[in-house]
């Protein structure tokens, strides 16, 4: 009878690891070390420095926050006091090319009269800008090196859900080759910052001097790049935002390219509607002059696809137009007084874009 009792207790926990084992198997397991993918990425990631020429007795007085009360500090004082220069920040970088292209935030170098790139072996090399896009935060710059640079892949930030586990790199208060991990901790977050908002929240520990470097997947590739944080403290509370790199791979393509970002404009204010209505972005106003006027969109319009692709959001319309070529023709399809139609506009440039 014991036996029995216990060849039926084996059955029961056969059985029972069978039904545990696809759950298990679908989980995403957190690695035994980050180590190998830490090794594989951190010679692509650099530190970038920008400096513009003032009067000494000045530069002394505006040590960039990020380095204050680091060991950095001292060092940048005296180079300071030799040269007529002021570092007016320090951030973080990666190499997206063997070439030197290197893509960082607009808001480290977007208005650095120099920038100074430093390799993780150590080698600083000068930079040039090539581009740069204040809407989305991306600018891209390039060094000439004697041979070809480590560099890192794009991976596709629409695959990477919450709680994917991330690796984070770069230069947070000025210590260069600085790595944290987490995970993904939201998607789509807009935290004012533009109109394409679209951010990575993440729980990775990025400070100060972390903007412009990567955030990579386990499988090593940049599925963002580290822009902002919320702090209270100026330090890291475990909240930042990475730009997803469905949005950036396509605006470095376009500076790295043309040096400018040309977006579709149609010349209209757009609202979202009141919570309970029907879908789509009601049309508040439209430009007498623009293209919307000119292919007979009116105020009271109401939006609900672009190009067949519905549209719910204010945000959303704005970037559907935004991708468009500027010259090109995008199908509209809009609920005017009840009834359903569909118009083709023209879009014109964005006014204020580079270019």
């Amino acid at each position: 009878m014991a036996a029995m009792n216990c060849a039926r207790g084996l059955r029961v926990l056969a059985f029972t690891a069978a039904l545990l084992l696809p759950a298990c198997a679908d989980a995403r397991a957190a690695p035994d070390s980050f180590a190998p993918l830490v090794k594989r990425v951190v010679p692509a990631v650099v530190n970038i420095a920008v400096t513009e020429s003032v009067d000494p007795s000045d530069a002394l007085s505006q040590i960039p926050s990020e380095l204050r009360g680091t060991p950095f500090e001292r060092q940048f004082r005296q180079r300071l006091g030799r040269r007529r220069e002021q570092v007016l920040g320090a951030g973080s970088g990666f190499i997206v090319d063997p070439s030197g292209i290197i893509v960082t935030n607009n808001h480290v170098v977007g208005h650095a009269n120099k920038i100074v790139v430093s390799l993780a072996d150590g080698t600083e090399l000068p930079a040039k800008l090539l581009g740069s896009d204040d809407l989305t935060d991306i600018a891209v710059i390039k060094v000439s090196a004697p041979g070809p640079l480590p560099y890192v892949t794009w991976g596709d930030s629409r695959q990477v859900e919450v709680g994917d586990w991330i690796l984070a790199a770069g230069n947070p208060f000025g210590l260069g080759g600085s790595v944290t991990a987490g995970i993904v901790s939201a998607r789509g977050r807009d935290i004012g910052a533009g109109p394409f908002d679209d951010f990575l929240q993440l729980d990775a520990p990025i400070n100060p001097g972390n903007s412009g470097g990567p955030t990579f997947n386990m499988e090593g590739q940049v599925v963002g790049v580290n822009t902002a944080i919320v702090s209270p403290t100026g330090g890291s509370v475990g909240i930042g935002f990475a730009i997803p790199s469905q949005l950036a791979s396509r605006i470095v393509t376009d500076l790295r390219d043309k040096g400018r970002i040309d977006r579709g404009w149609l010349g209209v204010s757009v609202a979202d509607m009141p919570e309970g209505s029907h879908s789509g972005v009601g049309i508040a106003d439209v430009d007498r002059t623009g293209p919307a006027a000119r292919a007979g969109l009116r105020p009271g319009d109401v939006v609900t696809a672009v190009n067949g692709e519905r549209v719910d959001s204010a945000r959303t319309l704005i970037r559907a137009v935004s991708a468009a070529t500027p010259g090109n023709a995008v199908r509209l399809t809009l609920r005017r007084q009840g009834r359903d139609m569909e118009l083709s506009v023209t879009v014109g440039r964005r006014p204020g874009d580079q270019g």
